[in-house]
């Protein structure tokens, strides 16, 4: 039966039904992993936003150009690829992170927290010299 409320426990599954702890050594080693993946999605979204913000330092065309998007389509560049890219990823270990914290294990959600607050630590806490790097994100994970 799944948990429909928070719970606290060494046995839980994780995203697969072939993901399960038994023991506390697996459990463990889970929450690890959880930790783990979370900091490295916000190493992911450091990442994305540098490109971003590093790729939009072109100079300006000396030639206007009409902007219309279906007709720009041959212009793409690498680094735009790369950021879509990186923003598939990121999102898809962002949705992954939901679901895991959907298990309903306190630990689990403990350590999927705590990555994610390390990895903004780290990543993405923004110091004198990265205070340019703010970029609007209107998704609620990033």
């Amino acid at each position: 039966m799944m948990h429909m409320t928070l719970y606290w426990g060494k046995n839980v599954t994780l995203l697969f039904d072939s993901w399960k702890t038994d023991s506390w050594t697996s459990y463990v080693l889970s929450l690890i992993a959880c930790f783990v993946i979370a900091t490295f999605y916000q190493y992911l979204e450091n990442i994305r936003i540098r490109l971003k913000f590093f790729s939009g330092e072109r100079s300006p065309s000396p030639v206007p150009e009409i902007q219309i998007p279906l007709l720009r389509l041959n212009k793409v560049s690498r680094n735009k690829v790369a950021e879509s890219v990186l923003f598939g990823v990121n999102s898809a270990i962002g949705y992954l992170l939901m679901l895991a914290i959907m298990s309903f294990n306190g630990g689990v959600f403990v350590a999927i927290v705590v990555g994610l607050t390390v990895g903004y630590f780290f990543f993405r806490s923004q110091g004198e010299e990265d205070a340019a790097l703010v970029v609007d994100n209107s998704c609620a994970c990033a």
